[in-house]
């Protein structure tokens, strides 16, 4: 694993799980409307030392070259999908996406505390401190290029749906095209299946595949922040999202997501006290 980035003006460290409560909701109140209307969206991840890089680009090699054949082959064999002949390439991307072939597509949500589920539920790196990655996709709208700056304006919207981006970029070609340096934009994708829905998801989209999100959002520091869960802390904050119902069974609808749920919610802590000050993580 590369060495963990370091931002030190935009990490937090959560001491405690209320003080973990203030740092997921932190700069979430809107004057303007007078209600606490978050503007950020989050990425929880179960290691400290994951950094933003895509599913694409950990392939290694040329990557950027085989994009557009994975997703041509995709195309080309998936068969058993309901995916009507009228859908976009942003449409099939998102379906590929949802289904795990390597694309230039992160996935975030609009809820911290499903993020938080992503940093605590593998319960065999309860020995690595876990992160949130918070991202302003309001500020960020304003990086993008006239063209789908107007597109959002007109639709009075911050983000993108497949059939909003479409017009504006047919192609992930016309999209690289509309600005030289690269960029960053959001996408909701088709309700797919329940597990979109509940997992309240949006992907992140850079302008190129080599783009590196991470890299780009050191250039823009006033986008975002980063929450360092320690490890100590996991079992607690795993304990209370269980009972706030955030659990597989709920995110992952369907006999695969209750059985991982069953799975984990019956392992052994591994003598973990009784009380959360000074808990021991497993292994």
């Amino acid at each position: 694993m590369a060495p963990p980035l370091s931002y030190p003006d935009n990490d937090f460290e959560a001491q405690s799980w209320q003080h973990l409560q203030d740092l997921v909701f932190r700069e979430t109140w809107d004057a303007r409307l007078g209600r606490y209307r978050s503007p950020f969206v989050y990425r929880g991840m179960r290691s400290f030392g994951y950094t933003l890089s895509t599913s694409l680009q950990r392939l290694g090699g040329n990557y950027h070259e085989l994009e557009h054949h994975l997703l041509r082959n995709f195309r080309k064999y998936a068969r058993d999908t309901t995916t009507p002949p009228s859908a976009t390439v942003w449409d099939w991307l998102a379906l590929a996406q949802h289904h795990g072939l390597p694309t230039r597509l992160l996935d975030w949500t609009y809820s911290p505390y499903v993020a938080l589920h992503f940093a605590t539920d593998d319960l065999h790196a309860y020995h690595q401190d876990g992160i949130i990655w918070a991202l302003n996709y309001v500020k960020a709208a304003e990086q993008l290029p006239p063209a789908l700056q107007g597109v959002l304006a007109r639709e009075g919207s911050n983000v993108f749906t497949t059939e909003l981006l479409a017009p504006a970029a047919p192609s992930l070609l016309a999209l690289q095209e509309l600005q030289q340096e690269p960029f960053v934009l959001f996408l909701e994708p088709p309700s797919l299946d329940a597990r979109i829905v509940h997992q309240y998801a949006l992907f992140s989209l850079m302008s190129t595949p080599e783009a590196v999100l991470h890299h780009w959002l050191a250039a823009h520091p006033e986008l975002f922040f980063r929450i360092r869960i320690p490890a100590s802390l996991k079992w607690e904050v795993r304990d209370k999202l269980d009972q706030a119902n955030i659990t597989e069974r709920v995110l992952m609808p369907g006999l695969g997501g209750l059985s991982r749920w069953l799975h984990r919610h019956y392992s052994s802590a591994q003598g973990r006290p009784a009380a959360g000050e000074g808990a021991e993580t497993p292994g």
